[in-house]
Formats: C-alpha cells, sequence, structure tokens
C-alpha cells in the first residue's frame, strides 16, 4: 500500500517499551501477523539496555481491534514490557520543505546546550524529526534530522551561538550526495601536523625569532602571505639541505591525522593537501599516509645547499583555493561534494569554495566565516560531521584500501 494510499486510512500507532533482548521485534510482528495488517512505518531505538519500537500499522479487519489490542497488551506482559496502542488516520504528517541534517559535538554534551540547540531550531520554525547518536568518544556527536527550513539560515543561527555553548555545530543540507564519494582537502601546518614547517627549518638556521618577527609584520597586515614567505625563506639561504630530512623526521602529525585519512580512504574518498609550506615535507606526507593530491611552495636547493627562495607555482590563500578547484576536477568530484579543512586566514578562500569548509582549532575570525569550526584537539572528528559513526570508523579498520 503506497503513501498515497494511506492518506486517509484508519491505523494504530503500537508502541512497545521496556528492557531490550533479542526477539523483541519479530514477536510483535508475528503477533500483528494474525491479524492481516499492512506496515505503515517502524521506528526502533535502543538507549542503554531499554527498547522503544513503534509500529504503525492499518486497522484490523471490522470487530478485530479489540481483540488485536488484548493480544498485543498480553504478548507484552509476558515479554515484562508495556504496551500503548493509539488509534488514529493515516501516515506521519508530512515534512516540512527543507532538509538538512545538524551534528553537535560536545565534550561533555550538556543538557543545557542540547536544549539551547533545540530552541533554536524550533525558533527557526523547523521540526527535529530524529537524533542519532554517531560517537560516544573522542567527543560525543550526535545528529539532528531537520525538516522544514532552509540549510543556510539554519546554519547561521545555530553556528552563530555554537561557540557559547561550548559546542561545535555543523549544518549540511540532508541527501544522496552526502554519502556520495567525496574529496577532502586539508592544509598542513597546524592542522594535519601540528608544527609550522618554516619554523622547523628556522630552528635549525638559527633564525626563529627573525622568522617570528616576519610572522607577526605579516598577522599585523603589513605584508601579504607571497611576501612574508619570500622574507622568511630568505633567511634559510645557505642552510644544508640534509636538514630536510631532519625536519621530515621531526614532523608531529596532529592527534586523529592517521585515523581520519585511513578512514576517508577506506571509505572511498579521495584525501588531498595543500599547503604554505614545502613540497619538501607535504611529498613525504603524501607517500607516507596514502594521500591522492599534494601541492605546496618548493625550496630551491643547489649544489646541497638551500638558495634561500622558492620556485614554480606560489601557493598563498587564493592558490589553495584555485587547488582545491584543481584536484576536484581531476578526482570528477563536484566542488558541492568536496572539504575543506583549515586553521588559518590563508585558507578561508579554500574554505568558503568547498561544500563543506570546516575551520580547525583555527582563530575567531576564520571560525566565523567558515561553515563550521571543530574545537577539539582530534583531527578525526571531523568523520562525524560527514555522518560517519564511530562504529564505521572501527568496522572501516577491516577493509583493505584499494
Amino acid at each position: 500500500m503506497s503513501a498515497s494510499q494511506t492518506s486517509d486510512v484508519p491505523t494504530l500507532l503500537v508502541k512497545i517499551f521496556g528492557k531490550d533482548r533479542p526477539g523483541i521485534t519479530a514477536g510483535l510482528f508475528d503477533t500483528l501477523a494474525a491479524y492481516s495488517v499492512d506496515v505503515v512505518d517502524i521506528e526502533q531505538v535502543v538507549t542503554r539496555g531499554r527498547i522503544v519500537l513503534c509500529a504503525l500499522v492499518t486497522e484490523p479487519a471490522r470487530g478485530l481491534e479489540g481483540d488485536l489490542r488484548a493480544t498485543v497488551h498480553s504478548w507484552a506482559e509476558s515479554m515484562k514490557m508495556q504496551a500503548e496502542i493509539i488509534s488514529g488516520i493515516g501516515d506521519n504528517l508530512p515534512r516540512g520543505v527543507g532538509r538538512s541534517l545538524v551534528t553537535v559535538l560536545g565534550h561533555p554534551l550538556t543538557s543545557q546546550a542540547t536544549a539551547a540547540i533545540a530552541a533554536r531550531i524550533t525558533a527557526t520554525g523547523a521540526n527535529i524529526d530524529r537524533i542519532f547518536r554517531l560517537a560516544k568518544y573522542p567527543v560525543t556527536a550526535v545528529e539532528f534530522a531537520v525538516s522544514g527550513a532552509e540549510t543556510e539560515p539554519l546554519r547561521t543561527a545555530l553556528v552563530t551561538d555554537a561557540a557559547k555553548l561550548g559546542v561545535d555545530v555543523a549544518v549540511v543540507a540532508a541527501g544522496l550526495y552526502r554519502r556520495a564519494q567525496r574529496l577532502v582537502v586539508m592544509d598542513v601546518d597546524s592542522t594535519l601536523i601540528q608544527d609550522e614547517v618554516i619554523e622547523l627549518f628556522a630552528a635549525h638556521a638559527g633564525c626563529e625569532d627573525k622568522v617570528a618577527e616576519v610572522t607577526a609584520a605579516a598577522m599585523r597586515g603589513e605584508l601579504d602571505f607571497e611576501q612574508s614567505l619570500h622574507a622568511r625563506v630568505a633567511l634559510l639561504e645557505g642552510l644544508d639541505a640534509s636538514v630536510v630530512d631532519k625536519v621530515r623526521s621531526e614532523v608531529r602529525l596532529t592527534p586523529g591525522a592517521r585515523t581520519l585519512i585511513r578512514t576517508l580512504k577506506r571509505l572511498g574518498y579521495q584525501v588531498g593537501v595543500v599547503s604554505g609550506g614545502f613540497t619538501q615535507v607535504t611529498d613525504d606526507l603524501k607517500e607516507r599516509l596514502g594521500l591522492d593530491f599534494a601541492q605546496a611552495n618548493t625550496l630551491e636547493i643547489v649544489d646541497g645547499k638551500l638558495t634561500g627562495r622558492v620556485t614554480g607555482e606560489i601557493v598563498d590563500r587564493a592558490g589553495k583555493a584555485r587547488l582545491l578547484r584543481r584536484f576536484a576536477a581531476e578526482a570528477g568530484v563536484p566542488l558541492s561534494q568536496t572539504v575543506a579543512i583549515g586553521d588559518g586566514a590563508n585558507d578561508l578562500d579554500m574554505l568558503n569554495a568547498a561544500g563543506l569548509g570546516v575551520a580547525f582549532n583555527a582563530k575567531p575570525v576564520v571560525r566565523e566565516a567558515a561553515h563550521t569550526a571543530v574545537n577539539f584537539p582530534f583531527l578525526d572528528t571531523v568523520l562525524y560531521l560527514l555522518g560517519i559513526t564511530r562504529e564505521e570508523v572501527e568496522a572501516a579498520d577491516t577493509l583493505e584500501v584499494g
């Protein structure tokens, strides 16, 4: 029987709740089968060993409803459970136009924050249709399926309050594309890795303070990225090329980075990095982590020494967005199905160009401009924003990378 056929048909909502155990669902429907009812809808939730099972079924033949009610209650009692049966007409009410998925991350996820998020959703005129837990560690992650509001206004309303509530919130349009193959592109310094690569080189050159001065000037707006890049790299002139291997060994991956990349790859995603740093490090990361794409600036080396210059295309703020588009074209992935992750103002064009831009432990100006922010020190929490559960992360570890 189709949805249109059940719109004005008498139906019964049968609700069973109590201690979960094997066979409850089969037992309920075996009981209902004796009355030849059709199933219109089913919902089941198990929380800490307690089950709530709801079955929306067509009304039985005339004169049998009372018997059905008595039989269901008797069966529930035999299972030491409770039953509730409510008469009505038709199926569930149609959901409102506009479907979104709201992911909330908290450590912990407080009742106050949950109440505030739910109230804000309601204030936009939307309705919460379902709530599902994605993960319980390293953060608590829950997903709200919401209807009745467009995604962008809902995102604006929720993300504004997230920081004050001590949670991270991501809002994406619901639809098949969310589970389609995607491309994820990350910044490197202070995102994929914990370090700033130029500072690691500067430590070997003994010019850390001077590099820091140039960086500070750039942050004050006195230099643009390309000017600051050339100024800092010039300080490395004469450094022996053997330092490259030392810097590679000093690079520290961000906690959760390996899990993020391994899981994405095993689930069929393509993964790349773009960096204002140097190919001498990103090429090594690409090989070690099995990345599909990597692009950065290149330190010029002549006769075994750094010349203090960079060669090739400069990867700056605009360059990162340009590379995201290039990688997407090469991967055959629409830009709307790309995810970009970064922490600095240099990443903003890329974050805004992607279908989902994630500010990772970023400065306030970046958090405010990105689609969503993650303020926990674990890079793999980004997986939950993509609707990937902790169980799926663990299951992916049993798969072989193709």
